[in-house]
């Protein structure tokens, strides 16, 4: 697994196993994943997501604690997967990175809970699929739009996104922000270390 420049993400990069009958990888192994990030993946929830080429799911969050760290693959076609650091006060606050997940080099994204998540499907049919700490609690998620020029993601040109109504509708970091819907630096180091141990 390697670091990713906003604290809390990592990348998986397996080794994929080819031959004439097809490929082989691993693509979650817990004494990896405990090595890197300290801490067990206790798995609560399972998703699946097919999208057509465009749709842009997030920028995706949950109240901390306890939130939904999440370790996401792209098992068929490509994508581009968001981690924005949403946590105020962190030294990388509104820092974005996109990591591109596809069916051919078989990476992984895991990101810490905390962390905001979305992603924009490359190809129609994309199928994510994705691990989580946490189940989807309604009365605890949250959205930041995707497309906040404050922000600044620097999405595909030529590429127009297809959003949900609620994802074209969710605020800009600095609204979700003001509003305290955003979780704290100090609260995720908390929970982190209550998670390390």
């Amino acid at each position: 697994m390697r670091q990713l420049d906003i604290q809390g993400a990592w990348v998986f990069e397996p080794k994929v196993f080819g031959d004439s009958r097809g490929s082989f990888h691993e693509w979650f192994k817990t004494p990896l994943f405990e090595e890197a990030v300290g801490h067990r993946l206790d798995l609560a929830q399972a998703n699946c997501s097919v999208s057509s080429r465009g749709t842009l799911r997030g920028i995706h969050f949950a109240d901390v604690p306890p939130s939904q760290a999440k370790y996401v693959k792209c098992v068929r076609g490509a994508i581009l997967d968001l981690i924005v650091d949403i946590r105020v006060g962190s030294p990388t606050f509104g820092k974005w990175q996109l990591v591109r997940l596809d069916d051919q080099t078989h990476h992984s994204v895991y990101l810490s809970e905390g962390l905001g998540h979305g992603f924009m499907a490359l190809t129609d049919d994309a199928t994510v699929v994705y691990l989580c700490s946490e189940g989807y609690a309604p009365e605890r998620e949250y959205g930041v739009n995707p497309l906040d020029p404050a922000i600044g993601i620097e999405w595909p040109s030529g590429l127009e996104p297809l959003l949900s109504d609620k994802d074209a509708a969710a605020p800009s970091l600095a609204e979700a922000e003001a509003q305290g819907l955003l979780p704290t630096w100090e609260d995720c180091q908390a929970f982190y270390a209550e998670l390390r141990r």
